[in-house]
């Protein structure tokens, strides 16, 4: 995602050689496609994650996601990845596209077998194109361009690419091959990525996504026909999150608006105060989300009440808050990493980095990542803040970290995609 410009002044994945492009439905589920193998399964026995010890009865905190295949890792938008990383870090390659990477990566991790097919990264850069690279070694397995900056970040959805432009289209793209299977033109930039739903009789994919035209779109995600939308009152920014049969997403016009994904009805709306540039992520009834302005919520997603504010320190937050089992992440425009209980709202520990934090962290067993417009990528110790290591782009890292398999995957403002690991 990108910031807001200018906010203010208006009132599981599967791989298929060469599969046809046929229906799919449901909300955020790419297209099925009928008469084919049930698809490749995700490799989500892996190492469980754990975000520390629970010494505070926050509840068991989000359950995490094996590949990361759409912003912040998975549906709910908290941001924790499956497995644990080591202490440091090793570039294992990189990609250079032809302009700045400020949309976030995608993983999607695919057994190695007989069908050829290895895991892949998604993401798109602001020479206006989407690229597929292999996990493994960055290899580009190809590129499709649209007609202005990709800043938004992939969903990857049972065999197909969704992704928005600036260029006012949402792109589906078949994941193997990067064919076009259908684009839907809103009247706005579309910076956030999608999620996606499946339809009330679960036979339907629908994508949904938000737009600098004020709305918010849920598309058939076989035929990208609108199924319905949700007018606003200013750009709609962030990637929404799907919880507890409910579709949570902020504005620019400083509102939380909880829809019903069946027909997009209105169920609540919070007053965030202040626009709502990053994703609200919703973890055990609760939505965290934070403002422009200066302060991170915690609010009941049921009542939609106030459980606590936390104030930044005379700057606002653009980064979505990770969820740990009893911390919540988030960067600061104060130029800081910010670690706050889950159960009270108070600061546990910051970290302050060079410049402002527009990057959103994941979060990994005991460990966090996040990148930082001083131009570095950090590994932190999540349970005091304490830097274990960091990597020097050299130009601003807004881009979020993917986090799956052991990889870390982020981009550049300086054109390269980089991909980190373990050593070997």
């Amino acid at each position: 995602m990108t910031r807001p410009r200018p906010c203010y002044t208006l009132i599981g994945m599967s791989f298929d050689k060469k599969t046809p492009a046929i229906p799919r439905g449901g909300s955020g589920d790419p297209p099925r496609i009928l008469g084919m193998l049930a698809g490749l399964v995700l490799v989500a026995g892996m190492l469980g994650c754990s975000a520390g010890e629970e010494s505070e009865p926050a509840g068991q905190g989000p359950a995490p996601a094996a590949s990361w295949p759409l912003f912040h890792g998975c549906q709910d938008m908290t941001g924790v990845a499956v497995g644990r990383l080591p202490k440091k870090l090793v570039l294992r390659w990189k990609f250079q596209t032809g302009a700045a990477v400020k949309s976030s990566p995608v993983i999607a991790l695919a057994p190695d077998d007989a069908s050829g097919l290895t895991g892949r990264v998604f993401v798109g850069s602001n020479d206006r194109s989407v690229y597929a690279n292999d996990l493994s070694d960055g290899k580009k397995l190809w590129a499709f361009q649209t007609a202005d900056s990709v800043e938004a970040t992939p969903l990857v959805h049972e065999g197909a690419v969704y992704v928005g432009s600036v260029d006012a289209f949402v792109y589906a793209l078949d994941a193997a091959t990067g064919e076009l299977r259908w684009k839907y033109e809103t009247e706005g930039k579309v910076l956030g990525g999608a999620n996606w739903v499946r339809s009330p009789q679960g036979d339907r994919t629908w994508v949904l996504i938000g737009s600098y035209d004020m709305k918010f779109y849920c598309l058939d995600a076989a035929t990208g026909k609108p199924v319905w939308t949700v007018e606003t009152g200013n750009y709609v920014n962030d990637t929404p999150a799907v919880a507890d049969g409910k579709v949570i997403f902020g504005g620019c016009d400083g509102q939380v608006r909880i829809v019903s994904p069946a027909d997009g009805r209105e169920l609540s709306t919070i007053d965030a105060g202040g626009y709502v540039a990053g994703s609200p992520a919703v973890a055990d009834g609760r939505i965290y989300v934070a403002n422009y302005e200066e302060k991170l919520f915690c609010f009941d997603l049921a009542t939609g009440k106030t459980v606590w504010e936390y104030p930044g320190e005379d700057s606002g937050f653009y980064s979505t808050p990770a969820i740990g089992p009893r911390e919540v992440v988030i960067g600061g425009l104060d130029h800081k990493v910010h670690c706050i209980s889950r159960q009270t709202g108070k600061a546990l520990w910051t970290f302050a980095t060079r410049r402002q934090v527009e990057s959103s962290p994941a979060i990994c067993g005991d460990k966090v990542v996040i990148g930082s417009g001083d131009g570095r990528v950090y590994l932190l110790s999540l349970a005091d803040g304490k830097q274990l290591w960091s990597y020097e782009v050299g130009q601003p890292v807004t881009s979020s970290p993917a986090v799956a398999g052991g990889w870390v995957i982020v981009g550049g403002e300086d054109g390269w995609v980089y991909a980190f690991g373990a050593k070997r």
